[in-house]
Protein backbone atom coordinates (compact mmCIF):
# COMPACT_ATOMS: atom_id res chain seq x y z
CA UNK A 1 0.00 0.00 0.00
CA UNK A 2 1.20 3.60 -1.10
CA UNK A 3 1.65 5.15 2.35
CA UNK A 4 2.56 8.58 0.44
CA UNK A 5 1.80 11.91 1.77
CA UNK A 6 0.73 13.40 -1.04
CA UNK A 7 -2.72 14.00 -2.36
CA UNK A 8 -3.41 12.43 -6.13
CA UNK A 9 -1.80 13.75 -9.12
CA UNK A 10 -3.97 16.64 -10.32
CA UNK A 11 -6.46 15.68 -13.26
CA UNK A 12 -3.89 12.72 -14.74
CA UNK A 13 -1.38 11.85 -12.31
CA UNK A 14 18.68 28.44 -23.74
CA UNK A 15 19.59 33.94 -23.08
CA UNK A 16 20.29 37.12 -26.30
CA UNK A 17 16.85 38.80 -25.43
CA UNK A 18 15.24 39.38 -28.91
CA UNK A 19 12.42 41.05 -28.67
CA UNK A 20 10.98 40.32 -32.30
CA UNK A 21 11.90 36.59 -32.09
CA UNK A 22 10.14 34.72 -29.61
CA UNK A 23 11.07 31.19 -30.77
CA UNK A 24 14.66 32.37 -29.18
CA UNK A 25 15.53 30.81 -25.82
CA UNK A 26 15.93 33.68 -23.71
CA UNK A 27 19.21 32.61 -22.36
CA UNK A 28 20.92 32.55 -24.95
CA UNK A 29 21.94 36.30 -24.43
CA UNK A 30 25.33 35.80 -26.03
CA UNK A 31 25.17 32.20 -26.78
CA UNK A 32 23.73 29.01 -28.21
CA UNK A 33 21.54 26.89 -25.74
CA UNK A 34 19.92 24.11 -27.80
CA UNK A 35 17.55 21.65 -26.30
CA UNK A 36 18.93 18.27 -28.48
CA UNK A 37 17.18 16.52 -25.41
CA UNK A 38 13.77 14.37 -25.94
CA UNK A 39 12.00 12.86 -23.73
CA UNK A 40 10.41 9.40 -24.54
CA UNK A 41 7.51 9.80 -21.97
CA UNK A 42 5.79 13.19 -23.20
CA UNK A 43 2.25 11.50 -24.67
CA UNK A 44 -0.46 14.13 -22.70
CA UNK A 45 -2.62 10.59 -22.48
CA UNK A 46 -0.08 9.11 -19.75
CA UNK A 47 -1.98 8.25 -16.39
CA UNK A 48 -0.47 7.83 -13.40
CA UNK A 49 -1.97 6.09 -10.58
CA UNK A 50 -1.48 6.85 -7.02
CA UNK A 51 -3.02 5.28 -3.56
CA UNK A 52 -2.10 8.24 -1.07
CA UNK A 53 -2.93 7.80 2.73
CA UNK A 54 -6.03 9.98 2.95
CA UNK A 55 -4.93 10.62 6.48
CA UNK A 56 -1.41 12.76 5.81
CA UNK A 57 -2.22 16.10 3.60
CA UNK A 58 0.87 17.97 1.98
CA UNK A 59 0.48 21.09 4.18
CA UNK A 60 1.52 18.74 6.67
CA UNK A 61 4.65 17.83 4.65
CA UNK A 62 7.74 17.92 6.39
CA UNK A 63 9.60 21.39 6.05
CA UNK A 64 13.34 20.49 5.09
CA UNK A 65 14.55 23.82 5.91
CA UNK A 66 14.39 26.66 8.46
CA UNK A 67 14.43 29.86 6.48
CA UNK A 68 16.04 32.65 8.23
CA UNK A 69 15.69 35.59 5.43
CA UNK A 70 18.34 38.12 6.35
CA UNK A 71 20.07 39.07 2.90
CA UNK A 72 16.79 39.39 1.36
CA UNK A 73 13.28 39.02 3.23
CA UNK A 74 9.92 39.00 1.92
CA UNK A 75 11.51 41.13 -1.12
CA UNK A 76 10.71 43.64 -2.76
CA UNK A 77 10.81 43.03 -6.72
CA UNK A 78 11.50 46.78 -7.46
CA UNK A 79 14.52 46.79 -5.40
CA UNK A 80 15.84 43.49 -5.96
CA UNK A 81 14.89 42.52 -9.75
CA UNK A 82 16.01 44.36 -12.95
CA UNK A 83 13.25 44.01 -15.81
CA UNK A 84 15.37 43.34 -18.54
CA UNK A 85 13.28 42.57 -21.78
CA UNK A 86 10.43 42.17 -23.14
CA UNK A 87 9.19 45.83 -22.17
CA UNK A 88 6.02 46.21 -20.46
CA UNK A 89 4.75 42.97 -20.59
CA UNK A 90 7.54 42.41 -17.43
CA UNK A 91 5.75 44.49 -14.57
CA UNK A 92 6.23 45.29 -10.86
CA UNK A 93 2.75 45.89 -9.10
CA UNK A 94 1.59 45.70 -5.23
CA UNK A 95 3.95 47.99 -4.20
CA UNK A 96 7.14 45.89 -5.10
CA UNK A 97 4.82 42.43 -4.02
CA UNK A 98 4.05 41.06 -7.18
CA UNK A 99 5.77 40.53 -10.62
CA UNK A 100 4.22 39.34 -14.08
CA UNK A 101 5.81 38.13 -17.10
CA UNK A 102 3.37 38.06 -20.10
CA UNK A 103 3.59 36.11 -23.60
CA UNK A 104 2.35 37.11 -26.49
CA UNK A 105 2.86 36.79 -30.42
CA UNK A 106 5.35 39.52 -30.65
CA UNK A 107 7.71 38.92 -28.11
CA UNK A 108 8.41 37.23 -24.30
CA UNK A 109 9.53 38.95 -21.90
CA UNK A 110 12.45 38.38 -18.32
CA UNK A 111 13.47 39.69 -15.54
CA UNK A 112 17.14 39.22 -13.32
CA UNK A 113 18.56 39.66 -9.72
CA UNK A 114 20.21 42.59 -9.06
CA UNK A 115 22.35 40.35 -6.77
CA UNK A 116 24.76 37.97 -7.93
CA UNK A 117 25.11 35.07 -5.29
CA UNK A 118 27.82 32.33 -4.38
CA UNK A 119 25.87 29.68 -2.46
CA UNK A 120 22.63 29.95 -1.26
CA UNK A 121 19.01 29.30 -0.60
CA UNK A 122 16.57 30.85 -2.80
CA UNK A 123 12.41 30.96 -2.28
CA UNK A 124 9.90 31.68 -4.69
CA UNK A 125 6.45 31.43 -4.91
CA UNK A 126 5.54 31.48 -8.82
CA UNK A 127 1.85 30.83 -10.45
CA UNK A 128 2.05 29.64 -13.81
CA UNK A 129 0.09 29.72 -17.10
CA UNK A 130 -3.46 28.90 -16.88
CA UNK A 131 -5.39 27.28 -19.07
CA UNK A 132 -3.72 26.18 -22.37
CA UNK A 133 -0.05 26.57 -22.12
CA UNK A 134 1.23 24.44 -24.89
CA UNK A 135 4.31 25.56 -26.07
CA UNK A 136 5.00 28.17 -23.58
CA UNK A 137 7.86 27.61 -21.07
CA UNK A 138 8.36 29.32 -17.85
CA UNK A 139 11.89 29.25 -16.58
CA UNK A 140 13.09 30.11 -13.22
CA UNK A 141 16.73 28.99 -12.38
CA UNK A 142 20.87 30.29 -10.70
CA UNK A 143 23.19 31.00 -14.02
CA UNK A 144 26.55 32.46 -14.09
CA UNK A 145 27.91 35.27 -16.85
CA UNK A 146 30.96 33.39 -18.31
CA UNK A 147 29.13 31.27 -21.13
CA UNK A 148 31.17 28.52 -22.76
CA UNK A 149 32.35 27.41 -18.85
CA UNK A 150 29.46 28.66 -17.29
CA UNK A 151 27.34 27.07 -14.17
CA UNK A 152 23.84 26.98 -14.47
CA UNK A 153 20.63 25.49 -12.25
CA UNK A 154 17.67 25.05 -13.66
CA UNK A 155 13.90 24.66 -13.15
CA UNK A 156 11.93 25.01 -16.64
CA UNK A 157 7.75 24.82 -16.51
CA UNK A 158 6.77 23.13 -20.05
CA UNK A 159 3.25 23.99 -20.28
CA UNK A 160 0.53 21.92 -21.71
CA UNK A 161 -2.36 21.52 -23.25
CA UNK A 162 -5.63 22.77 -20.42
CA UNK A 163 -6.16 19.30 -18.51
CA UNK A 164 -2.74 17.77 -19.22
CA UNK A 165 -0.49 17.86 -16.58
CA UNK A 166 3.11 20.50 -16.69
CA UNK A 167 6.09 19.07 -17.08
CA UNK A 168 8.88 20.27 -14.53
CA UNK A 169 12.11 20.06 -16.07
CA UNK A 170 15.46 20.18 -14.25
CA UNK A 171 18.92 20.60 -15.35
CA UNK A 172 22.46 21.25 -13.92
CA UNK A 173 25.29 22.82 -16.06
CA UNK A 174 28.94 22.86 -14.73
CA UNK A 175 31.40 24.47 -16.95
CA UNK A 176 29.06 24.42 -19.79
CA UNK A 177 28.27 20.80 -19.63
CA UNK A 178 24.37 20.19 -19.08
CA UNK A 179 22.95 17.03 -20.29
CA UNK A 180 21.66 16.22 -16.97
CA UNK A 181 18.05 16.32 -17.03
CA UNK A 182 15.35 15.25 -14.39
CA UNK A 183 11.85 15.79 -15.27
CA UNK A 184 8.68 15.23 -13.39
CA UNK A 185 5.07 15.79 -12.72
CA UNK A 186 3.64 17.69 -9.91
CA UNK A 187 1.13 16.76 -7.74
CA UNK A 188 -0.76 19.67 -8.16
CA UNK A 189 -2.28 21.75 -10.51
CA UNK A 190 0.08 24.75 -10.76
CA UNK A 191 -1.80 27.05 -12.31
CA UNK A 192 -4.43 27.22 -10.24
CA UNK A 193 -2.31 28.68 -6.92
CA UNK A 194 1.11 29.97 -6.55
CA UNK A 195 3.57 27.41 -4.86
CA UNK A 196 7.03 27.47 -3.36
CA UNK A 197 9.76 26.40 -5.98
CA UNK A 198 13.52 26.60 -4.22
CA UNK A 199 17.21 26.17 -5.11
CA UNK A 200 19.98 25.06 -2.30
CA UNK A 201 22.91 25.65 -3.37
CA UNK A 202 26.02 24.52 -1.19
CA UNK A 203 29.34 22.95 -1.16
CA UNK A 204 28.06 19.71 -0.84
CA UNK A 205 24.92 19.22 -2.61
CA UNK A 206 22.29 21.19 -4.90
CA UNK A 207 18.88 20.45 -3.58
CA UNK A 208 15.52 21.03 -5.53
CA UNK A 209 12.25 21.84 -3.92
CA UNK A 210 8.99 22.04 -3.95
CA UNK A 211 6.61 23.57 -1.08
CA UNK A 212 9.82 22.28 1.57
CA UNK A 213 9.32 18.74 -0.24
CA UNK A 214 12.84 17.77 -2.27
CA UNK A 215 12.67 16.42 -5.97
CA UNK A 216 16.31 16.03 -6.48
CA UNK A 217 19.74 16.36 -5.62
CA UNK A 218 22.88 16.60 -7.43
CA UNK A 219 25.63 15.93 -5.11
CA UNK A 220 29.48 17.18 -5.07
CA UNK A 221 31.33 14.71 -6.92
CA UNK A 222 34.54 16.23 -7.71
CA UNK A 223 35.98 12.94 -6.48
CA UNK A 224 34.80 11.13 -9.64
CA UNK A 225 35.89 14.07 -11.54
CA UNK A 226 32.64 15.88 -12.07
CA UNK A 227 32.85 19.34 -11.82
CA UNK A 228 31.07 21.26 -9.37
CA UNK A 229 29.77 24.84 -9.40
CA UNK A 230 31.63 26.48 -6.74
CA UNK A 231 33.56 29.52 -8.12
CA UNK A 232 31.38 31.37 -10.23
CA UNK A 233 28.98 33.70 -8.88
CA UNK A 234 25.43 33.21 -10.19
CA UNK A 235 22.41 35.78 -10.75
CA UNK A 236 18.80 34.54 -10.46
CA UNK A 237 17.32 34.65 -13.89
CA UNK A 238 13.07 34.26 -14.66
CA UNK A 239 11.70 34.45 -18.28
CA UNK A 240 8.19 33.47 -20.37
CA UNK A 241 9.08 32.56 -23.59
CA UNK A 242 7.51 30.22 -26.10
CA UNK A 243 9.51 27.15 -27.34
CA UNK A 244 6.20 25.08 -29.00
CA UNK A 245 8.94 23.48 -31.53
CA UNK A 246 10.49 21.22 -28.50
CA UNK A 247 8.45 21.92 -25.15
CA UNK A 248 4.81 19.75 -25.50
CA UNK A 249 5.15 16.45 -26.64
CA UNK A 250 8.36 17.18 -28.77
CA UNK A 251 7.01 20.10 -30.49
CA UNK A 252 3.61 18.11 -31.64
CA UNK A 253 1.47 20.72 -30.27
CA UNK A 254 1.86 23.88 -31.08
CA UNK A 255 0.97 27.40 -28.75
CA UNK A 256 -2.18 28.33 -29.70
CA UNK A 257 -1.87 31.89 -29.84
CA UNK A 258 -5.81 33.03 -29.25
CA UNK A 259 -5.21 32.89 -25.53
CA UNK A 260 -2.72 34.85 -25.71
CA UNK A 261 -1.24 36.91 -23.21
CA UNK A 262 -0.15 33.93 -21.28
CA UNK A 263 1.03 35.35 -18.08
CA UNK A 264 2.76 34.23 -14.98
CA UNK A 265 2.95 35.31 -11.90
CA UNK A 266 5.58 35.65 -8.86
CA UNK A 267 5.62 36.75 -5.24
CA UNK A 268 7.41 36.15 -1.85
CA UNK A 269 10.85 35.80 -3.24
CA UNK A 270 13.54 35.33 -0.28
CA UNK A 271 17.01 34.32 -1.06
CA UNK A 272 19.16 33.42 1.85
CA UNK A 273 22.91 33.79 -0.04
CA UNK A 274 25.98 34.56 0.18
CA UNK A 275 26.13 37.76 -1.81
CA UNK A 276 29.12 38.41 -4.29
CA UNK A 277 30.75 41.92 -4.91
CA UNK A 278 33.72 43.30 -5.81
CA UNK A 279 35.20 39.61 -6.41
CA UNK A 280 34.33 38.80 -2.88
CA UNK A 281 31.22 37.28 -1.13
CA UNK A 282 29.59 38.49 1.82
CA UNK A 283 27.55 35.71 3.83
CA UNK A 284 25.37 36.42 7.21
CA UNK A 285 25.12 34.52 10.02
CA UNK A 286 21.89 33.00 8.79
CA UNK A 287 24.10 30.82 6.58
CA UNK A 288 24.54 27.58 9.35
CA UNK A 289 20.82 26.89 8.35
CA UNK A 290 21.82 25.87 4.69
CA UNK A 291 25.57 26.14 4.60
CA UNK A 292 25.67 22.05 5.72
CA UNK A 293 22.46 21.60 5.07
CA UNK A 294 22.07 17.41 3.90
CA UNK A 295 18.99 15.17 3.67
CA UNK A 296 18.13 14.06 7.09
CA UNK A 297 16.28 10.24 6.89
CA UNK A 298 12.75 11.91 6.57
CA UNK A 299 13.35 13.97 3.90
CA UNK A 300 15.59 11.10 2.15
CA UNK A 301 12.26 9.04 2.30
CA UNK A 302 10.16 11.87 0.48
CA UNK A 303 12.62 12.36 -2.00
CA UNK A 304 12.58 9.10 -3.12
CA UNK A 305 8.81 8.73 -3.09
CA UNK A 306 8.81 12.01 -5.81
CA UNK A 307 11.30 10.35 -7.48
CA UNK A 308 9.42 6.67 -7.98
CA UNK A 309 5.86 8.12 -8.50
CA UNK A 310 6.09 11.81 -10.28
CA UNK A 311 9.87 11.41 -11.96
CA UNK A 312 9.13 10.61 -15.73
CA UNK A 313 12.41 10.90 -17.16
CA UNK A 314 16.34 10.30 -15.84
CA UNK A 315 19.60 11.16 -17.60
CA UNK A 316 20.80 7.99 -15.48
CA UNK A 317 18.33 5.88 -16.56
CA UNK A 318 18.73 6.14 -20.55
CA UNK A 319 21.03 3.60 -21.66
CA UNK A 320 20.42 5.19 -25.53
CA UNK A 321 21.70 7.83 -24.93
CA UNK A 322 24.97 7.05 -22.68
CA UNK A 323 25.92 3.77 -24.90
CA UNK A 324 29.30 4.31 -23.59
CA UNK A 325 28.03 4.01 -19.66
CA UNK A 326 26.43 7.15 -17.96
CA UNK A 327 28.34 9.75 -16.74
CA UNK A 328 29.89 9.55 -13.05
CA UNK A 329 27.20 11.09 -10.85
CA UNK A 330 24.87 8.47 -11.65
CA UNK A 331 27.09 6.33 -9.60
CA UNK A 332 25.94 8.42 -6.79
CA UNK A 333 23.14 7.10 -4.46
CA UNK A 334 20.86 9.63 -4.05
Amino acid sequence: MDSSPFPPLYKHIKHKHTQNNIFQNPKTQTHTHTHSFKPTNMSTSTTTTTTPSTTLLIQCCYVLFVLVAVVVGAADFTSEMNLTWGGDRAKITQNGGLLQLSLDRASGSGFQSKQQYLFGKIDMQIKLVPGDSAGTVTAYYLSSENWGSHDEIDFEFLGNVSGQPYILHTNVYTRGKGSREQQFYLWFDPRLAFHTYSLLWNPQQILFSVDGTPIRVFRNAEGLGVPYPKSQPMRLYSSLWCADDWATRGGLVKTDWTHAPFTASYRAYRADACVYTNGRSSCSSSKATWWNQALDSNALKKLKWVQQNYMIYNYCNDAKRFPGGFPPECALKI
